[in-house]
């Protein structure tokens, strides 16, 4: 589990309730120190996917630390501005855009919008023209590149929503660069998430070089290459790549073209290891088959194990002797699916006892619900001694209180 510097897990449990997300600022920064370490040529400009997590607190680290963000929404772009990212380091991603939250992004004035589709560029075109604006254009390109990871994790195959195949990029890139409100800027790639082994970034990033000097051919020049995110993580016994390895592929890929600087837009990476879920046992429980430690932590909280059938390690926070047993970790929620962790060997547990669910965040109380009304969860920030609540618990009012 996480090192939260001295800070006692059980005693954030008792002072803020739980279940409880706690993240801790040191990991965060260091994940982001060692990404930038990696590379050797010239230092990336990172833009965190806040899709990952979008505390402010947690946000504020990053960008006080000199990152940028990845945004997807004009929810994204509210939050990365309230959590200080500097405008010009943001860039916006996402297929369904409409032209309210294009218009919050040129006033704003963001490094990029990534374009998805003919559609979406005369969209931005027109918003940019009724501002008496130019909009930064950067075109996806879909590689069809296989990512090897879980289905619902892929974002480059040509069968994926995202992006556009090498012909449609190139004919949509001529396009922008004819538009007097738009400015093409760079180009970008995204191919999935999870991603442990190196060989997708590598043909990605060749086919984005490839683009890249056909573009170079009709007079296009691009000012940077962002290749999305994606890093892997080791969840259980998954073994991801080195980050300087990584950084061997992208600078090889890129050697031709010195001046152009890189992208990276990592979310899990960043922040999966800064946080974990504290949660309460509630009940125990023994059938003819099976033992269920019942907790008041939820697929509403955690949703990846439901999702995905994620595997996020477990422990006992509360100290315990005794030997171990073999118990499911199951939530309150009216769903068999409702487990944050099966088949697991734990300590004999008491009802009242602490446990700690690690790599929880990312994709953690940003994918939260309020399914069988149930509030959603704190959060806290632990930065050295200090610690913030980041995010009130929400209360039972909160959950009707936009309803007439």
């Amino acid at each position: 589990m996480i090192d939260l510097g001295g800070v006692c897990a059980l005693t954030l449990a008792r002072r803020y309730g739980t279940p409880l997300f706690v993240y801790s600022a040191a990991v965060a920064r260091d994940r982001l120190e060692a990404l930038r370490r990696a590379f050797t040529r010239r230092e990336p400009l990172v833009c965190y996917a806040l899709k990952a997590n979008p505390n402010r607190a947690l946000g504020r680290v990053l960008a006080r630390a000199g990152a940028g963000a990845d945004i997807v929404s004009g929810g994204e772009l509210a939050r990365a501005a309230r959590a200080g990212f500097a405008p010009s380091k943001i860039v916006f991603s996402g297929v369904g855009k409409t032209e309210n939250e294009m218009a919050a992004g040129l006033r704003a004035g963001l490094l990029a919008f990534n374009v998805e589709s003919v559609e979406e560029l005369e969209a931005l075109a027109r918003t940019a023209k009724r501002l008496k604006l130019r909009a930064p254009v950067c075109v996806r390109l879909n590689p069809d590149v296989d990512p090897r990871t879980h289905p619902h994790l892929t974002t480059g195959r040509a069968r994926n929503k995202f992006g556009l195949e090498t012909a449609a990029a190139l004919a949509l890139y001529r396009k922008a660069s004819r538009d007097a409100h738009l400015r093409v800027v760079g180009i970008q790639c995204h191919i999935g998430s999870q991603i442990t082994t190196l060989d997708p970034y590598r043909l990605a990033a060749a086919s984005v070089a490839r683009t890249i000097r056909r573009l170079e051919e009709e007079g296009i020049r691009l000012s940077f290459a962002d290749l999305g995110g994606g890093i892997g993580i080791a969840y259980k016994d998954e073994k991801p790549f080195a980050l300087a390895s990584m950084a061997r592929v992208l600078e090889d890929a890129f050697a031709p073209w010195p001046q152009m600087r890189l992208l990276l837009e990592p979310g899990r990476y960043l922040v999966a290891d800064a946080g974990i879920l504290l949660t309460r046992v509630l009940y125990r429980k023994k059938t003819s088959m099976r033992r269920f430690l019942i907790v008041d932590g939820a697929m509403t909280d955690l949703p990846r194990p439901a999702l995905y059938g994620a595997w996020h390690p477990v422990e006992a926070v509360t100290p315990r002797r005794g030997r171990k047993i073999t118990v499911d970790v199951v939530g309150p929620v009216c769903e068999s699916g409702d487990f944050l962790a099966l088949g697991r060997s734990l300590p004999p547990m008491e009802r009242g006892d602490i446990l700690a669910v690690g790599k929880a965040g990312a994709y953690g109380f940003a994918m939260s619900s309020q399914y069988n009304s149930r509030p959603r969860a704190a959060e806290v920030l632990v930065d050295g001694r200090r610690v913030l609540l980041a995010r009130r618990r929400e209360r039972i009012k909160d959950l009707y209180a936009a309803e007439t």
